[in-house]
Protein backbone atom coordinates (compact mmCIF):
# COMPACT_ATOMS: atom_id res chain seq x y z
CA UNK A 1 0.00 0.00 0.00
CA UNK A 2 0.90 3.37 -0.88
CA UNK A 3 2.48 5.37 2.33
CA UNK A 4 0.18 8.41 3.38
CA UNK A 5 0.53 12.13 4.12
CA UNK A 6 1.54 11.17 7.53
CA UNK A 7 3.99 8.96 6.95
CA UNK A 8 7.08 9.47 8.77
CA UNK A 9 9.90 11.44 6.79
CA UNK A 10 13.54 10.42 7.31
CA UNK A 11 14.58 13.77 8.32
CA UNK A 12 12.07 13.92 10.94
CA UNK A 13 14.07 12.77 14.02
CA UNK A 14 16.36 15.49 13.86
CA UNK A 15 13.59 17.79 15.11
CA UNK A 16 11.43 16.22 17.11
CA UNK A 17 10.56 13.38 19.98
CA UNK A 18 10.15 10.38 17.99
CA UNK A 19 8.16 8.09 20.36
CA UNK A 20 5.81 11.08 20.11
CA UNK A 21 5.75 11.71 16.31
CA UNK A 22 4.78 8.52 15.68
CA UNK A 23 1.90 8.36 18.30
CA UNK A 24 0.77 11.87 17.04
CA UNK A 25 0.81 10.17 13.17
CA UNK A 26 -0.88 7.09 14.39
CA UNK A 27 -4.00 9.35 15.91
CA UNK A 28 -4.23 11.78 13.01
CA UNK A 29 -4.18 8.01 10.55
CA UNK A 30 -7.38 7.23 12.21
CA UNK A 31 -9.12 10.38 11.99
CA UNK A 32 -8.34 11.21 8.73
CA UNK A 33 -9.61 7.48 7.74
CA UNK A 34 -12.55 7.17 5.73
CA UNK A 35 -13.33 3.98 7.51
CA UNK A 36 -14.13 4.19 11.45
CA UNK A 37 -11.96 1.44 12.53
CA UNK A 38 -8.08 0.66 10.65
CA UNK A 39 -6.55 -3.01 10.93
CA UNK A 40 -2.84 -2.89 12.15
CA UNK A 41 -1.40 -3.93 8.74
CA UNK A 42 -3.43 -1.12 7.22
CA UNK A 43 -2.15 1.79 9.64
CA UNK A 44 1.34 0.46 9.52
CA UNK A 45 1.55 0.77 5.56
CA UNK A 46 -0.02 4.03 5.70
CA UNK A 47 2.59 5.20 8.40
CA UNK A 48 5.19 3.29 7.14
CA UNK A 49 6.52 1.62 10.06
CA UNK A 50 6.82 -2.13 11.34
CA UNK A 51 4.01 -3.75 12.91
CA UNK A 52 5.93 -4.12 15.70
CA UNK A 53 6.61 -0.95 16.35
CA UNK A 54 2.76 0.09 15.11
CA UNK A 55 1.36 -2.61 17.91
CA UNK A 56 3.48 -0.90 20.71
CA UNK A 57 2.30 2.72 20.21
CA UNK A 58 -1.16 1.25 19.81
CA UNK A 59 -0.99 -0.71 23.12
CA UNK A 60 0.47 2.76 24.99
CA UNK A 61 -2.61 4.75 23.30
CA UNK A 62 -5.00 2.23 24.29
CA UNK A 63 -3.82 2.50 28.02
CA UNK A 64 -4.36 6.26 28.10
CA UNK A 65 -7.69 5.25 26.64
CA UNK A 66 -7.16 7.51 23.40
CA UNK A 67 -7.61 4.76 21.14
CA UNK A 68 -10.22 1.32 21.27
CA UNK A 69 -9.74 -2.04 19.93
CA UNK A 70 -12.38 -4.04 19.12
CA UNK A 71 -11.57 -7.71 19.92
CA UNK A 72 -13.72 -9.20 17.68
CA UNK A 73 -12.53 -7.42 14.63
CA UNK A 74 -8.99 -6.45 15.81
CA UNK A 75 -9.54 -3.28 14.23
CA UNK A 76 -8.75 0.19 15.83
CA UNK A 77 -10.33 3.86 16.75
CA UNK A 78 -9.91 7.09 18.35
CA UNK A 79 -10.95 6.10 22.01
CA UNK A 80 -13.44 8.69 24.46
CA UNK A 81 -10.65 10.03 26.26
CA UNK A 82 -10.21 12.46 23.06
CA UNK A 83 -13.87 13.58 23.70
CA UNK A 84 -12.95 15.26 26.93
CA UNK A 85 -9.45 16.72 24.91
CA UNK A 86 -11.73 18.51 22.17
CA UNK A 87 -14.32 19.66 24.60
CA UNK A 88 -11.36 21.28 26.57
CA UNK A 89 -9.91 22.73 22.92
CA UNK A 90 -13.38 24.20 21.89
CA UNK A 91 -14.20 25.52 25.85
CA UNK A 92 -11.18 28.12 25.08
CA UNK A 93 -11.72 28.77 21.28
CA UNK A 94 -12.29 32.40 20.59
CA UNK A 95 -13.23 33.08 17.35
CA UNK A 96 -11.84 36.53 17.26
CA UNK A 97 -8.65 35.35 18.02
CA UNK A 98 -7.80 32.69 15.88
CA UNK A 99 -9.48 34.55 12.76
CA UNK A 100 -7.56 37.89 13.24
CA UNK A 101 -4.28 36.98 12.09
CA UNK A 102 -5.03 35.97 8.88
CA UNK A 103 -7.57 38.49 8.64
CA UNK A 104 -4.83 41.29 9.22
CA UNK A 105 -2.66 39.43 6.29
CA UNK A 106 -5.80 39.25 3.91
CA UNK A 107 -5.93 43.19 4.64
CA UNK A 108 -1.96 43.42 4.09
CA UNK A 109 -1.67 41.04 0.55
CA UNK A 110 -4.96 43.11 -1.18
CA UNK A 111 -5.73 46.44 1.18
CA UNK A 112 -9.34 45.61 1.25
CA UNK A 113 -11.48 45.29 4.15
CA UNK A 114 -11.57 41.84 5.59
CA UNK A 115 -14.08 40.25 8.03
CA UNK A 116 -15.34 36.75 9.56
CA UNK A 117 -18.95 36.05 9.49
CA UNK A 118 -20.30 33.58 12.19
CA UNK A 119 -23.25 31.33 11.07
CA UNK A 120 -26.40 31.89 13.31
CA UNK A 121 -29.21 29.74 11.67
CA UNK A 122 -30.36 32.26 8.97
CA UNK A 123 -27.91 34.62 9.92
CA UNK A 124 -24.33 35.63 9.64
CA UNK A 125 -23.07 37.83 12.31
CA UNK A 126 -19.69 40.04 11.98
CA UNK A 127 -17.75 38.77 14.77
CA UNK A 128 -13.79 40.09 13.58
CA UNK A 129 -12.59 42.95 10.65
CA UNK A 130 -9.72 44.02 9.65
CA UNK A 131 -9.79 47.07 7.72
CA UNK A 132 -8.11 48.52 4.97
CA UNK A 133 -7.06 52.19 4.05
CA UNK A 134 -9.71 52.13 0.71
CA UNK A 135 -13.28 53.12 1.15
CA UNK A 136 -15.53 50.45 0.93
CA UNK A 137 -18.47 52.86 0.12
CA UNK A 138 -20.03 51.70 3.80
CA UNK A 139 -19.77 50.76 7.41
CA UNK A 140 -19.23 47.28 8.81
CA UNK A 141 -19.45 47.28 12.32
CA UNK A 142 -18.75 44.40 14.87
CA UNK A 143 -21.97 42.67 15.56
CA UNK A 144 -23.61 43.99 12.24
CA UNK A 145 -25.99 41.06 10.83
CA UNK A 146 -26.85 39.37 7.34
CA UNK A 147 -28.98 37.44 6.00
CA UNK A 148 -27.26 34.47 5.21
CA UNK A 149 -28.16 34.31 1.74
CA UNK A 150 -27.10 37.77 0.84
CA UNK A 151 -24.66 38.41 -1.69
CA UNK A 152 -21.00 37.11 -2.04
CA UNK A 153 -21.07 35.04 1.40
CA UNK A 154 -24.52 33.56 0.78
CA UNK A 155 -23.28 32.19 -2.52
CA UNK A 156 -20.46 30.81 -0.79
CA UNK A 157 -22.45 29.94 2.23
CA UNK A 158 -24.63 27.72 0.05
CA UNK A 159 -22.40 26.36 -2.73
CA UNK A 160 -20.58 24.15 0.33
CA UNK A 161 -23.52 22.75 2.15
CA UNK A 162 -24.66 19.48 1.44
CA UNK A 163 -27.14 19.02 -0.62
CA UNK A 164 -30.43 18.24 1.47
CA UNK A 165 -29.48 21.33 3.95
CA UNK A 166 -29.07 23.34 0.25
CA UNK A 167 -32.29 22.16 -1.23
CA UNK A 168 -33.98 22.87 2.57
CA UNK A 169 -32.82 26.29 1.90
CA UNK A 170 -33.24 27.40 -1.92
CA UNK A 171 -36.81 26.41 -0.68
CA UNK A 172 -37.79 29.64 1.76
CA UNK A 173 -39.69 32.25 -0.19
CA UNK A 174 -37.35 35.14 0.27
CA UNK A 175 -33.86 35.04 -0.62
CA UNK A 176 -31.27 37.70 -0.91
CA UNK A 177 -28.25 36.45 -3.22
CA UNK A 178 -28.73 39.17 -5.91
CA UNK A 179 -30.08 41.73 -3.12
CA UNK A 180 -33.76 42.38 -3.45
CA UNK A 181 -35.87 38.65 -3.54
CA UNK A 182 -37.16 39.55 -6.60
CA UNK A 183 -34.01 39.58 -8.21
CA UNK A 184 -33.95 35.82 -7.33
CA UNK A 185 -32.67 33.95 -10.69
CA UNK A 186 -32.22 30.45 -9.60
CA UNK A 187 -30.40 29.38 -12.57
CA UNK A 188 -27.85 32.17 -12.41
CA UNK A 189 -27.63 30.48 -8.81
CA UNK A 190 -26.96 27.20 -9.92
CA UNK A 191 -23.95 28.78 -12.09
CA UNK A 192 -22.75 30.98 -9.57
CA UNK A 193 -22.79 27.79 -6.82
CA UNK A 194 -21.34 25.41 -9.95
CA UNK A 195 -18.38 28.36 -10.05
CA UNK A 196 -17.82 28.56 -6.48
CA UNK A 197 -17.40 25.48 -5.76
CA UNK A 198 -14.87 24.76 -8.58
CA UNK A 199 -12.96 28.00 -7.62
CA UNK A 200 -13.44 28.07 -3.54
CA UNK A 201 -15.05 31.57 -3.30
CA UNK A 202 -17.78 33.78 -4.23
CA UNK A 203 -18.01 36.89 -5.37
CA UNK A 204 -20.65 39.84 -5.96
CA UNK A 205 -20.16 42.84 -7.95
CA UNK A 206 -22.82 45.74 -7.75
CA UNK A 207 -26.35 43.37 -7.01
CA UNK A 208 -25.63 43.98 -3.18
CA UNK A 209 -22.53 45.75 -2.72
CA UNK A 210 -21.95 49.81 -4.23
CA UNK A 211 -21.21 49.99 -7.71
CA UNK A 212 -16.96 49.38 -8.07
CA UNK A 213 -16.97 47.43 -5.02
CA UNK A 214 -16.22 43.69 -5.35
CA UNK A 215 -17.26 41.56 -2.42
CA UNK A 216 -15.64 38.03 -2.25
CA UNK A 217 -16.35 35.30 0.24
CA UNK A 218 -14.99 31.77 0.83
CA UNK A 219 -16.85 29.37 3.61
CA UNK A 220 -15.08 28.28 6.93
CA UNK A 221 -15.91 25.02 8.45
CA UNK A 222 -14.91 23.56 11.81
CA UNK A 223 -14.43 19.51 12.77
CA UNK A 224 -16.32 16.95 11.85
CA UNK A 225 -16.69 19.36 8.13
CA UNK A 226 -19.39 21.55 10.02
CA UNK A 227 -19.45 24.95 8.40
CA UNK A 228 -19.05 27.67 11.04
CA UNK A 229 -18.39 30.81 9.18
CA UNK A 230 -17.42 32.55 6.13
CA UNK A 231 -14.35 35.12 5.15
CA UNK A 232 -15.59 38.37 3.41
CA UNK A 233 -13.42 40.96 1.93
CA UNK A 234 -14.51 43.90 0.17
CA UNK A 235 -12.60 46.31 -1.49
CA UNK A 236 -12.58 48.47 -5.05
CA UNK A 237 -10.59 46.13 -6.88
CA UNK A 238 -9.44 45.87 -10.17
CA UNK A 239 -11.23 43.13 -12.69
CA UNK A 240 -7.84 41.88 -13.17
CA UNK A 241 -7.26 41.69 -9.28
CA UNK A 242 -10.54 39.78 -8.48
CA UNK A 243 -9.27 36.10 -9.27
CA UNK A 244 -6.07 36.40 -7.65
CA UNK A 245 -7.67 37.89 -4.06
CA UNK A 246 -10.53 35.45 -4.21
CA UNK A 247 -8.37 33.06 -4.21
CA UNK A 248 -6.44 34.69 -0.89
CA UNK A 249 -10.24 34.93 0.13
CA UNK A 250 -10.39 31.03 -0.30
CA UNK A 251 -6.63 30.35 1.08
CA UNK A 252 -7.62 32.49 4.25
CA UNK A 253 -10.66 30.47 4.98
CA UNK A 254 -8.57 27.26 4.28
CA UNK A 255 -5.91 28.47 6.89
CA UNK A 256 -8.83 29.08 9.26
CA UNK A 257 -10.85 25.79 8.96
CA UNK A 258 -7.92 24.13 9.25
CA UNK A 259 -7.19 26.01 12.63
CA UNK A 260 -10.76 24.82 13.48
CA UNK A 261 -9.83 21.24 13.26
CA UNK A 262 -11.32 20.83 9.71
CA UNK A 263 -9.98 18.42 7.32
CA UNK A 264 -9.55 21.07 4.62
CA UNK A 265 -8.37 18.90 2.19
CA UNK A 266 -12.07 16.76 2.14
CA UNK A 267 -13.37 19.80 1.52
CA UNK A 268 -12.18 22.63 -0.69
CA UNK A 269 -10.90 22.60 -4.64
CA UNK A 270 -7.91 21.86 -4.37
Amino acid sequence: MEKGHWALPESSFKTSVPAVEQASRVLLCLAESSQSNMRLTDICDHLGISKSKGHAILNTLKQFELIDKDPKTKTYSLGPALIFLSQRVLENLSYPEVVTPFLENLVKETNGTAAFGLISELHVFVIAKRDGNQNIGFRLPIGHKFHITLGAHGKAIVAFMDEAERAKLLAKKKLYFYGDSSRMDLQRLAEDIAKCQSVGFALDQGDVTPAGITALSAPVFAIRKRMVGCVILLGPFDASKVQEYGSKTAQAAKQISRKLGAHVDAIFPT
